[in-house]
């Protein structure tokens, strides 16, 4: 009798094109331009095809767009979950006050609950940003849980290179200065933790999965990257941190970005964009690729559904 495969959940972080430009530095973020009508129709269909329903961390300003809400209402009426990744997208989320956290998380709470008809559940901040307040607030918000740590060493070298690559000014880098966090993440957890909070509450983190022992990350984006160097590269990366997720009884949670998953060829307004050189067919080889390796240990699901199956 073969055993129950354990659960391992996949997230995508809905980052919409004006917030690549405004992490780029470029000029005309600020009017707001989507490709939603081309990226949400185009992945849903992906998504359906391998039979895998997952979580979306949606945007809160994403929802004041009548043509975006189109498309957003799209991502839960094929079944998917959907979680809260800030109102504004501000990777400094940790520098602000508990009142502005606050209004924040509610502000992007009420907008996708209006936009799709799901309250989310869980948070995940921009960049990787996190506090003790933005906890406190999810805490008493009733939030399941919270996703935004990734406990790797390589965060500051990530930082360093988007900001070789950017437009931005020194004092824009300043308040990027924590933006995927600092060497000490790599002493963080990588399985599901508990944080202790005032008056007794808890609330789970659910770390972005590392390669456990080397810290490395392995999530999308990183095996798309290893795939414009050699397939084959690509794949025994993926294996050997599945082999050491298993090893160490780390069940993944995996991360996906749009970028990872559509090219230059197809947004031609990001051609110029870190990695967007590589085909939108390539990765979706890719992804297919990794999403029926991780199939073959794991049972996928959408957060929510990982958390509760396995008792978090």
């Amino acid at each position: 009798m073969n055993k129950r495969k354990k659960s391992a959940c996949i997230s995508l972080d809905l980052d919409n094109q004006w917030s690549y430009m405004k992490i780029h530095g470029d000029e005309g973020w600020d009017r707001y331009p989507s490709y939603f009508d081309i990226f949400i129709p185009y992945i849903l269909d992906v998504l359906d095809e391998l039979e895998l329903k997952i979580t979306f961390f949606i945007v809160g300003k994403d929802t004041e767009s009548e043509e975006n809400r189109k498309y957003l209402s799209m991502i839960t009426e094929r079944g998917h979950e959907v979680g809260n990744h800030s109102y504004h997208h501000e990777s400094w989320l940790q520098t602000y006050s508990y009142e502005q956290v606050k209004t924040e998380i509610i502000e992007a709470e009420e907008a996708i609950l209006k936009t799709m008809g799901k309250r989310p559940e869980g948070f995940r901040g921009p960049g990787f940003s996190w506090s003790k307040d933005l906890l406190e607030v999810l805490a008493e918000r009733g939030y399941l849980y919270d996703a935004s740590t990734l406990p790797t060493w390589i965060g500051p070298i990530a930082r360093s290179y988007y900001f070789s690559k950017s437009d931005l000014p020194e004092e824009e880098k300043k308040a990027r200065k924590e933006l995927f966090g600092s060497f000490k993440d790599v002493f963080r957890s990588n399985k599901p933790y508990h944080h202790q909070l005032k008056e007794g509450r808890r609330l789970l983190e659910l770390p972005v999965t590392v390669i456990p022992v080397f810290r490395l990350p392995f999530h999308l984006s990183y095996l798309v990257y290893l795939s414009g160097i050699s397939f084959f590269v690509m794949k025994t990366y993926l294996q050997m941190a599945i082999f050491l997720c298993k090893l160490t009884g780390t069940r993944p949670s995996y991360l996906l970005h749009p970028l990872d998953l559509i090219g230059g060829d197809m947004i031609k307004s990001l051609a110029f964009f870190p990695g967007m050189n590589i085909g939108s067919d390539q990765k979706i080889r890719v992804f297919k690729y990794v999403i029926n390796t991780l199939k073959r240990h794991y049972t996928l699901v959408p957060i929510s559904d990982f958390v509760r199956q396995e008792e978090l």
